[in-house]
């Protein structure tokens, strides 16, 4: 457990470059959105996506490292 401090500082690091890059984009192309009147859905598609294999990458190395 002596590496669980840097781990975390890793995966907050990564969180916040998360954030801040998804802060610059808005939404990704080929994100659903649909608006009729007063209401608005949006279905991020797209963003979800590439979430999964931003996320399934990154427990991939780590679980090659354990």
């Amino acid at each position: 457990m002596p590496n669980m401090g840097k781990w975390l500082m890793i995966m907050g690091s990564m969180l916040f470059l998360l954030g801040l890059v998804w802060q610059l984009i808005g939404k990704l192309p080929g994100d659903i959105v649909i608006r009729k009147g007063h209401t608005t859905f949006y279905f991020p598609i797209i963003t979800c996506i590439v979430i999964s294999v931003v996320m399934s990458l990154l427990f991939y190395i780590i679980g090659r490292f354990k």
